[in-house]
């Protein structure tokens, strides 16, 4: 399963989802509670504060992060998640 999270409203979510035709859902965290427990909020001082950093987690089927990526290339970032993936899989086998 993917999910998507930012900090935007639940309205503001749903218009970009569909604005971009993304095929998973997309997160509202308003109060970020999520983005402090992921770690992914700028300082306040940063002139993006009002976003999240951009970073990925590959979740095991336990719930435990099994990798997690700063996401600076999102045209190779799916692909390198799916490998990442994969190789889990195979270690697990």
């Amino acid at each position: 399963m993917i999910l998507g999270a930012s900090f935007d409203r639940v309205e503001d979510n749903r218009a970009f989802a569909e604005a971009q035709q993304l095929p998973f859902r997309l997160l509202s965290d308003i109060d970020r509670s999520v983005g402090r427990a992921y770690q992914v909020l700028r300082p306040e001082t940063d002139r993006l504060a009002d976003f999240p950093q951009r970073h990925a987690y590959l979740i095991d089927p336990a719930g435990r992060i099994a990798r997690a990526y700063a996401v600076a290339d999102v045209s190779n970032h799916a692909q390198q998640v799916l490998d990442d993936l994969a190789e889990l899989v195979k270690a697990r086998s």
